[in-house]
């Protein structure tokens, strides 16, 4: 679970049609939402039947001449830190330029394993171009062509072959027990937070430049609960670059939100929700995960008798359509609600394992189904035989159809709405499919 590949290289290689053509083999990304903008350089990718997230750094370089070395260099140090493999884009038109050389010798310090891709090369002489590149000391290069797709696979199949192995069984035993992240923006309380929740003796694993970047599983097991948590927060020494804030917490926040079952997001009361962390909050909806949403530092925020309502109403506005989300109201560092935190964080655990029968679903929803029936199309009606939950980690839903072409997103949502109405799965996003009958 969790492989991460990332791609670099100074701009206009191709990166971002590479990018877009391995995450295009497989929709994954569902929905365009508005909002979030950030999310079209993460995406899904799967190869020989492994499933794995590829991110596209090159969608975060800002123009102007001289922090452009820079930027790169920081994509560079984010990628090697955060991903399992990278894979340094080339063009062969240009040859080896001088950007080319700076990234190859920060990729050569680090000990990820590299494939080094020259893009482009459509044509013999240019595949004897290509031999030019060993120069850059990262081992054999991969020749492609991102727009049409040629040599793609071979790259795939070495990429796939350079992931660390899949858990052992030691590992295998961790996962009987819920997982619970804790996100959100720098400075609104995470390390706080697992720190009142851990006390004092959490695993501070030496906080060395370089460490691997892995979340580290720390169990809670205390007052009936029992859970790991995955603690990313505060194990990280400031680089000296400025920290483009959006860039990294967006990035950092992809490897404990897959590692997961259940994400705390956490907000600033002061300031409420912002892109960024939306840009969090769909990550967590795209990989389906249980989300939480704890409001921080309330003590700071003036009090007026519905206050908290309203605060809560403006909130699931923001977070439409997935609103059905427990929201907390904490101050951590007052020790306030840390308790109710967790009862909520277990509940929405259990919601997003929770299995309704096939009868029973049937029995509650056919009627309703028969009372309102998807709209005719075209004079052609919309029958629903039956539905059933999937047997999947998450839940979802299959209802088969005569004409599952016809049924809108609006009668997705209004059955969806029903089910919610129902049964418990407060916090956990839910996906209905329509099928052939």
């Amino acid at each position: 679970m969790g492989n991460i590949a990332a791609i670099v290289g100074r701009p206009n290689v191709g990166k971002s049609t590479l990018f877009n053509r391995l995450v295009g083999m497989r929709k994954a990304i569902v929905d365009d939402t508005a909002g979030t903008t950030r999310d079209r350089h993460y995406g899904k990718c799967e190869w020989n039947g492994l499933e794995f997230s590829i991110i596209d750094t090159g969608g975060y370089a800002t123009d102007g001449e001289d922090v452009f070395e820079e930027e790169i260099r920081k994509q560079v140090l984010l990628a090697v830190e955060e991903a399992d493999v990278v894979i340094f884009m080339t063009d062969v038109t240009t040859g080896i330029t001088d950007l080319d050389e700076t990234v190859a010798d920060l990729l050569r310090r680090s000990s990820k394993p590299v494939l080094l891709a020259v893009n482009k090369v459509d044509n013999n002489d240019r595949i004897y171009g290509s031999h030019e590149f060993y120069g850059l000391g990262l081992g054999d290069p991969y020749c492609l062509c991102s727009v049409s797709g040629s040599g793609t696979g071979d790259l795939l199949d070495a990429l796939v072959a350079l992931f660390p192995e899949q858990k052992d069984t030691e590992k295998e035993k961790e996962l009987i027990l819920p997982k619970i992240a804790v996100v959100g923006r720098p400075n609104v309380g995470k390390s706080s937070l697992t720190n009142a929740l851990l006390g004092t003796e959490r695993n501070i694993v030496t906080p060395v430049a370089g460490t691997t970047r892995d979340s580290i599983l720390s169990r809670y097991n205390k007052y009936g609960f029992d859970f790991y948590l995955i603690d990313t927060a505060g194990l990280r020494k400031k680089t000296k670059v400025t920290e483009d804030l959006e860039f990294y917490s967006v990035l950092r926040s992809v490897r404990s939100i897959e590692e997961s079952d259940v994400c705390v997001l956490m907000l600033d009361a002061s300031q409420g929700i912002e892109a960024q962390d939306m840009n969090i909050f769909h990550l967590i909806v795209k990989n389906r995960k249980g989300c939480v949403i704890v409001v921080n530092k309330w003590d700071l925020i003036e009090k007026e008798s519905n206050t908290m309502k309203i605060y809560t109403e403006e909130l699931k506005r923001k977070l439409a359509p997935f609103n059905d989300v427990p929201i907390v109201f904490t101050s951590v560092l007052n020790k306030q609600r840390i308790h109710d935190v967790l009862q909520t964080v277990m509940r929405v655990y259990e919601n997003r394992c929770r299995r309704i029968p096939t009868s029973e679903l049937n029995e509650f929803l056919l009627p309703i189904i028969e009372n309102t029936p998807p709209p005719s199309i075209k004079g052609k009606y919309v029958r629903i035989k039956y539905g059933t939950q999937l047997p999947t980690p998450t839940p979802q839903f299959a209802f088969f159809v005569n004409l599952p072409q016809y049924v809108k997103d609006s009668y997705r949502r209004f059955l969806e709405n029903k089910i919610r109405g129902n049964w418990d799965f407060e916090g956990v996003p839910m996906q209905i499919y329509f099928r052939q009958k």
